[in-house]
């Protein structure tokens, strides 16, 4: 079991929200309870778009920093590509 996730989640209004966690199935169960985020808590419902085993918290948070700066169209090719994202 990886120690990190980093994840994108598509939103309702079909944004992304990018994040990272030790512990991707109990975080996507808050969002989609509404209680992770205020973010995605007004944008229910949510769905996983991609998640990414990471080495640790260190690597998760830097590649969920990395993830936030590319611009939107990025993001849509490192979600088809579904590749890139474990660089840490």
């Amino acid at each position: 079991m990886p120690d990190a996730w980093v994840y994108v989640l598509r939103c309702r209004d079909d944004s992304l929200y990018t994040g990272w966690t030790s512990d991707l199935q109990r975080r996507l169960r808050r969002h989609a309870d509404g209680k992770a985020s205020r973010y995605t808590a007004s944008r229910l419902p949510v769905e996983l778009a991609a998640a990414w085993p990471m080495p640790d918290r260190g690597a998760a948070m830097r590649e969920e920093a990395r993830i936030k700066g590319l611009t939107r169209g990025a993001k849509l090719e490192l979600l088809e590509d579904g590749l890139g994202a474990a660089s840490a």
